[in-house]
């Protein structure tokens, strides 16, 4: 079941945090900068699984950390390959394909809730008006809470309907 929340997504009380990616991203920006910090260990583990994996768009990387959150890497842009090579806009279709295996690791994972953003709305481009259909076609069907941050506060914790 999917509810709409205004807040800090980092203050979510969600077991899991989704946020849209590039391969090889530097984390430098937006909620990646801010997942980047809190959890630097996951920008060294995103990193190493890039290198061995080589993801293409669409594909979706869990990590787990040591307090047991988790925070799954919806790769929704081309990655940036290459020295000073950047991430590419992301579109619809690595949006929809990324959300796709984000439920398959919702349900083989058991999450009990699970937070996401406006996806690839910032950094990647895209117009929510667009992604807002895909994100409710593709997480609608889950048995749990997805809150779907859809307006940014720091520093407030959203009101999560259980």
């Amino acid at each position: 079941m999917i509810h709409y929340v205004s807040g800090d997504i980092l203050l979510t009380r969600a077991q899991a945090i989704a946020h849209g990616i590039a391969a090889n991203d530097p984390m430098t920006q937006g909620l990646a900068l801010a997942l980047h910090e809190q959890y630097p260990a996951m920008h060294k583990d995103f990193h190493h699984w890039c290198s061995r994996e080589h993801p293409q768009p669409g594909a979706a990387w869990m990590w787990g950390g040591a307090d047991g959150v988790r925070v799954v890497n919806l790769i929704t842009q081309e990655g940036g390959y290459g020295h000073g090579a950047r991430p590419s806009r992301a579109t619809v279709k690595h949006v929809r394909d990324a959300l796709r295996e984000l439920a398959k690791i919702a349900e083989k994972e058991g999450f009990t809730s699970l937070a996401v953003p406006r996806l690839a709305t910032g950094v990647g481009g895209l117009d929510w008006a667009e992604v807002q259909p895909v994100v409710e076609e593709r997480l609608g069907h889950l048995d749990i809470p997805v809150y779907v941050y859809s307006e940014f506060h720091p520093g407030k914790q959203a009101v999560e309907p259980s």
